[in-house]
């Protein structure tokens, strides 16, 4: 196998993973507004925050599309224990600010492993390189090599989720708006803990499904061209 070509599909492949991620965590956050309405019932937000699940929603769906950009501003009007009141107060919104940020950032992350796939398959059509050979090799090695870190990784945070939830707030937000008081800050009260290692779980399980659905695909294409040889 051609050094370069080999070298090609690699990244071509690791661009495909970062693709299969980065879509995973989108799907899970947007696909459908029902999972936010379990996790909310499942935790008791409608009791901490005095609102209707029909407001929570709302609440959800205007922060989620601000997050990628499909809203303004966070100045969103509720029912909040009956009172007509803007949800967001202004150190939610600073901190907010930071994370459409990490989401945006995510977005521009993934466009540039679409376009590094798609340059890595145009290179290997230029090359004439043997494309479901390459590719399915490259893709192999580089999924056992990604699910054994996931696998590590998954392993440590299921059991000290808190400490790398804190980790990552001191690692990507360069102030402290992030710590909010539960008595004052609505948003913590509707986001606990536990919606977040449901989220990353779910975002893992979907992932790794994609990346399994792949893999297997791969090896199936090897077992056909093996028995043509034959």
């Amino acid at each position: 196998m051609n050094k370069v070509n080999y070298c090609v599909a690699i990244l071509g492949s690791i661009a495909c993973i970062i693709i299969l991620f980065l879509t995973s965590f989108k799907f899970v956050l947007y696909s459908d507004i029902g999972f936010y309405e379990k996790e909310y019932t499942k935790y008791g937000v409608l009791e901490e925050v005095k609102m209707d699940m029909q407001d929570v929603l709302y609440v959800t769906q205007e922060m989620m599309n601000y997050l990628i950009d499909k809203r303004d501003n966070l100045v969103v009007e509720t029912v909040v224990d009956g009172q007509q009141s803007e949800f967001f107060n202004e150190r939610e919104k600073l901190h907010m600010q930071d994370v459409k940020n990490l989401f945006m950032a995510g977005l521009m992350i993934r466009r540039i492993a679409f376009a590094t796939l798609i340059l890595s398959i145009l290179i290997l059509i230029f090359r004439k390189a043997d494309l479901k050979r390459i590719i399915s090799r490259a893709f192999q090695i580089a999924t056992l090599i990604v699910g054994a870190i996931t696998g590590v990784a998954a392993f440590y945070i299921s059991r000290n989720f808190i400490e790398v939830f804190l980790k990552f707030h001191y690692l990507f937000f360069d102030n402290d708006y992030w710590i909010l008081n539960p008595k004052t800050d609505l948003m913590i009260n509707i986001l606990p803990e536990g919606f977040f290692y449901d989220t990353i779980k779910s975002i893992g399980i979907m992932f790794g499904c994609l990346l399994g659905i792949l893999l297997l695909i791969t090896v199936i294409l090897d077992m056909v061209r093996q028995r043509r040889k034959q």
